[in-house]
């Protein structure tokens, strides 16, 4: 590699660091970086141009060597050396990343052309790089080669060069697709409004016709930051001189920054290899040649064109330096809002069970306040009204107790008998239907039993039943067709079977009722743990893994409180009491009974007091056999009922619905708990708090670019 004059003065070196080392940390790829850019098409010449400026031998075959960007810099040290990295780019992954990290040629004190040679090829295959003949998966790659240029006459200085843009393939080595990523990638890098693009173009032909002065304008409209490098000026028709040189002298094509001119070295001056002076054979070229003489010598030669590079870029890192700050403390703050809006990272096991324990703390702090009604410390109850759990139980509860006051029987009991008096007299206006029986309703309008009906994944399991508004009439005509049905040689008794027999018949609603209740129950309860997962957790995948995890233990819950429903309605089938209240309700039943004996047959004495003569009671005793049982009979199950249908209504609240679904020691909404946390296995606790591989991808993302930008800004604010 040759040696370059240095320019005593120009340059800042320790800006310049400062940005290539936020290049290296792909900091470029959200704020602009000031830098020089090297772009052209294939045939241009680009490549000597870049061996010219850096003194790198840069390969000049047909077959594209150069397929990914490469940052080149210079400092000043006391010993030559060069070192090599590859800067993955911001979309490799992880593991990716570190691999082409790992990949460095550091403290080399030469570099030849067959080394340098080599070394691209070994790029090519780190970075998995090939033709398409072979078959590889990538023709071009978006990471980039780093190249240091380290000795005592380096100017500070750094460049990037792109792969030229080609506009026909190159059979077995490139694919049309190429054509458009090559040229995605160069403006990509042209799209940044803090970089200087050196556009080099040969001068032998029609500067109307180049494409890439054209990409150039559509990136730099008013072409303040293009730098024109002419190349081939020996290639330049006789008589077309005066064009080139009206263009480098501003005439026309006016650029901001202006027109340079080299000459590359020819396929004889190579041959020659380290006899061949490229300074000295461009200097007496230009000081020699009778147009190109009169460009002004900081305009002509890759010396003075060095020089004007590290002057540019001098200038634009100064310019720019604050702004690039004030972008990357912006950017930082902005990457770690995307990343903190992910919310904690869930990779690790450990990390994926304290996310749940603390969700489930949650849960089980805002159930407690729920089911005792406190509902003022948290404004979750009264933005979810569903999740006033205790006063939708409570609510339900009163309606249970209310339907089976009213709707429970299968029929109506007689209020009052009269004794004695004709089959026609004895039945009362609300005892009219002869044919009624439980089984066979007289025609009322039905009525739903569920309250709670939503649409949800339990349907199969609950019962959504109708039954009639009110109870049926004609009682009375049933005992005594039950009774005749199955009388033996008893008197004035009955068979012991049947009061269970009549008591089931007369009960048969409260099966429809007390799973029409228990269904509502449950299905308040699912409905609260849906709606309090939704107010904890805002990730919907987690909350619908979550519950699907859970679901299997829930409906084991929804079938304990189904089934002890169920043992509720059978031990209630057989009657049986030690309440004192049904001896006093039956005995108050005879008094009424009593009552009606002697009802119309009264007198007052002079004391006032009412009597009855013994004559007109017997005159009203003149009953049978089965009109007396019957009448037992009914007394009997009123009697009972009244007692029954409390003690029923408690059971069913309490024991189904309380103990199993909701304040009970193991029931639904006290499954999702630190203990079921706590017994998840790896698998679960992945499927559950594992976050998505979009998820994670964008947050390995941030995490990385976060920590380029902290290092970025450290870096930033010491200058």
């Amino acid at each position: 590699m040759d040696d370059h004059p240095s320019s005593q003065g120009l340059g800042d070196p320790k800006l310049l660091e400062v940005i290539d080392k936020l290049v290296e940390l792909n900091i470029g790829d959200t704020v602009a970086l000031p830098q020089l850019l090297v772009v052209g098409d294939q045939s241009s010449g680009k490549s000597s141009v870049l061996e010219g400026i850096t003194g790198l031998p840069f390969p000049r075959d047909s077959t594209l060597c150069t397929r990914f960007a490469t940052h080149i810099t210079f400092r000043r040290a006391a010993h030559t050396r060069f070192n090599l990295s590859i800067i993955p780019s911001q979309t490799t992954s992880k593991e990716e990343a570190a691999r082409l990290k790992d990949w460095k040629l550091e403290g080399m004190k030469s570099l030849n052309r067959k080394d340098f040679s080599r070394i691209l090829d070994e790029v090519h295959n780190v970075m998995g790089i090939g033709n398409a003949a072979a078959g590889a998966k990538k023709s071009f790659s978006d990471d980039v080669l780093k190249i240091e240029v380290i000795g005592p006459d380096q100017q500070h200085l750094g460049v990037v060069d792109v792969p030229g843009i080609f506009r026909k393939i190159t059979e077995g080595v490139t694919t049309q697709s190429d054509i458009a990523s090559v040229r995605g990638m160069v403006e990509r890098y042209m799209a940044n409004p803090r970089s200087i693009i050196m556009a080099v173009v040969p001068a032998n032909v029609d500067i109307a016709t180049q494409e890439i002065l054209e990409m150039a304008k559509v990136h730099d409209p008013a072409e303040q930051r293009t730098l024109g490098v002419l190349t081939k000026p020996d290639l330049v028709d006789k008589g077309a001189e005066d064009n080139v040189l009206d263009l480098i002298q501003g005439t026309t094509h006016t650029l901001s920054l202006g027109w340079c001119m080299v000459k590359n070295p020819g396929q004889q001056d190579l041959k020659r290899g380290d006899d061949f002076d490229r300074h000295a054979s461009e200097k007496a070229f230009f000081g020699t040649h009778e147009i190109w003489s009169k460009v002004d010598n900081d305009k002509v030669g890759v010396d003075s064109l060095r020089l004007r590079l590290v002057e540019l870029l001098t200038a634009i890192v100064r310019k720019e330096f604050n702004h690039v700050r004030t972008d990357v403390m912006q950017n930082l703050k902005a990457s770690e809002k995307k990343l903190n809006a992910l919310g904690p990272s869930r990779e690790t096991r450990d990390q994926q069970q304290k996310y749940l324990l603390k969700l489930a703390d949650r849960f089980q702090s805002m159930t407690a306040n729920a089911l005792e009604a406190r509902y003022s410390g948290d404004d979750a109850f009264e933005s979810t009204p569903r999740l006033r759990l205790a006063t939708a139980v409570v609510t339900r509860n009163e309606l249970f107790a209310n339907d089976v006051q009213r709707r429970g029987l299968a029929m109506h009991f007689v209020d009052r008998i009269l004794v004695g008096s004709s089959d026609d007299e004895r039945q009362s206006d609300s005892d009219e239907a002869a044919s009624s029986s439980p089984d066979s309703h007289s025609g009322d309008d039905m009525v739903p039993t569920r309250y709670h009906v939503v649409d949800d994944d339990l349907d199969d399991m609950l019962y959504n039943e109708k039954i009639p508004a009110s109870p049926d009439k004609g009682i009375m005509k049933w005992l005594e067709k039950v009774y005749n049905s199955s009388r033996g040689y008893e008197m004035g008794t009955f068979d012991v079977s049947l009061v269970p027999f009549m008591w089931k018949k007369q009960t048969l609603k409260w099966e429809d009722l007390s799973f029409g209740y228990t269904s509502d129950i449950v299905s308040t309860v699912h409905t609260y743990i849906r709606d309090l997962l939704k107010e904890i957790c805002e990730e919907d995948r987690v909350r619908s893994t979550l519950l699907s995890v859970m679901m299997d233990q829930l409906i084991e819950r929804y079938k304990r409180a189904m089934d002890q429903t169920r043992s509720i309605l059978e031990v209630e089938h057989n009657p049986m009491t030690y309440n004192h209240y049904f001896a006093q309700n039956l005995e108050k039943c005879h008094q009424e009974r009593t009552k009606a004996l002697i009802q119309g047959r009264t007198f007052h004495d002079d004391d006032d007091r009412e009597l009855v003569e013994v004559s007109a009671l017997s005159r009203n005793m003149n009953i049978g056999n089965v009109e007396s049982t019957v009448q037992h009979l009914h007394d009997i199950l009123k009697s009972y009922y009244k007692v029954s249908r409390k003690r029923f209504v408690d059971n069913v609240c309490m024991q189904a619905a309380d103990r199993h679904l909701t304040r009970g020691p193991d029931t639904a909404v006290k499954l999702f708990s630190p203990s079921f946390v706590s017994g998840l296995t790896a698998e679960q606790l992945e499927r559950i708090a594992g976050k998505d591989m979009s998820t994670k991808k964008k947050r390995v993302e941030l995490t990385r670019h976060v920590a380029n930008l902290k290092q970025a800004r450290n870096l930033l604010v010491v200058v």
